[in-house]
């Protein structure tokens, strides 16, 4: 689980305006967050299936804004892709 301070640094670090809270590119920041803490839990962890599903949702629903942001501004996707090291 991510800690309310690595959550709001996270926001800080990725906010397009002061108080930016719900773009894309903070919404794919914190995903990315918990997907990298997940991988880690089911490296030591690997038969818990149930996890696993849940990181796989975060995955699709990342792709998902992913796409949206793409689709609606290709140089904002290209610096999230670039900054937070996702590969397509």
């Amino acid at each position: 689980m991510i800690t309310k301070e690595k959550k709001t640094e996270v926001i800080n670090s990725n906010a397009t305006h002061e108080g930016d809270t719900g773009s894309p590119e903070v919404q794919i920041a914190i995903l990315s967050e918990r997907i990298l803490e997940l991988t880690e839990h089911l490296k030591k962890h690997p038969n818990d299936d149930h996890s696993r599903l849940g990181m796989y949702k975060m995955v699709g629903k990342r792709r998902r804004l992913l796409d949206y942001l793409a689709k609606k501004d290709i140089e904002r996707y290209r610096a999230i892709i670039a900054k937070l090291n996702i590969r397509k």
